[in-house]
């Protein structure tokens, strides 16, 4: 499969792309939610599920990250000297494919990582370039762990978001974001990066596996949800954050073997704690 980005502004702002008629149908088609009783089972067993994930893929899943100091310059440009050293954490770290890139191009980071499955930690403390000096790891959960139990209040430079907030529950995600804003520095910024409206991954989704607006379980118990721009915009702004830059990303993948195009639809965004104190929580 080969991949072509564009930051393209898509023709209709209210969304993230120009839907077909067909597909069109089938989102206004998709009507039938799941079931209360199993909507409570898959918010109770969301750790669990997440685990079995890792369990299964190990660290093979999701390929390194080496495209996110080119994306996100703020993980070098944060710095106000060249010598100072960088503080950033990486809430939902997975397996690491994030931060030990980082931890690899950067000599003077210092890195937090915590991750909702404790096994996907124990891949982070496993690997090679793990250091105590250099990185901590720890399981938590954004929306009801405190970061502060880990991390000092007001320490950090720049947190990342890519692809974790989609998989928490619209009505927790607002906790998670408050959580993160209180250890950042006033000024820090969370780099983002998720799933966008109208992904292929969304309209892939087959009835039956609706949980409610733009939220659906995978078949093996995890979800994801798909943002728009006015969503995200809302959600960091209520938790406190002012918005540096909020646009969506259109991605190409094609298989040229099999004559398929695939629309890929992201979000990719620098949301800001304000440096004001009356700007506060």
């Amino acid at each position: 499969m080969e991949s072509v980005e564009s930051h393209v502004k898509p023709p209709d702002d209210s969304g993230s792309r120009i839907l077909s008629q067909e597909e069109l149908d089938k989102l206004k088609d998709d009507r039938v939610l799941v079931s209360e009783f199993k909507q409570q089972k898959l918010e109770k067993d969301a750790q669990k599920n997440w685990d079995l994930f890792y369990k299964r893929n190990t660290t093979n899943f999701f390929k390194d990250r080496h495209w996110t100091t080119r994306e996100f310059e703020e993980l070098k440009a944060c710095r106000e000297f060249v010598s100072q050293k960088l503080v950033l954490l990486e809430a939902g770290c997975g397996v690491g494919n994030c931060i030990f890139p980082l931890l690899e191009e950067d000599l003077n980071i210092f890195v937090y990582a915590c991750d909702f499955s404790p096994r996907a930690v124990e891949f982070v403390k496993q690997n090679s370039l793990y250091s105590p000096e250099r990185c901590l790891a720890f399981q938590c959960d954004l929306t009801k762990d405190d970061l502060q139990d880990n991390i000092s209040a007001e320490s950090v430079d720049a947190a990342t978001l890519i692809f974790v907030l989609s998989a928490i529950h619209p009505d927790k995600m607002q906790q998670a974001l408050v959580n993160l804003y209180m250890v950042l520095k006033p000024g820090g910024v969370i780099l983002f990066r998720d799933y966008g409206l109208y992904d292929h991954a969304m309209l892939r989704f087959k009835s039956g596996n609706k949980l409610g607006e733009n939220f659906y379980v995978r078949q093996d118990g995890t979800r994801s949800y798909f943002f728009s721009k006015e969503m995200l915009t809302k959600l960091f702004h209520d938790a406190g954050f002012e918005t540096v830059v909020n646009e969506y990303v259109l991605r190409e993948t094609v298989n040229k073997k099999e004559g398929l195009c695939v629309p890929r639809v992201f979000l990719q965004s620098k949301f800001r704690r304000p440096v004001t104190l009356n700007n506060q929580v």
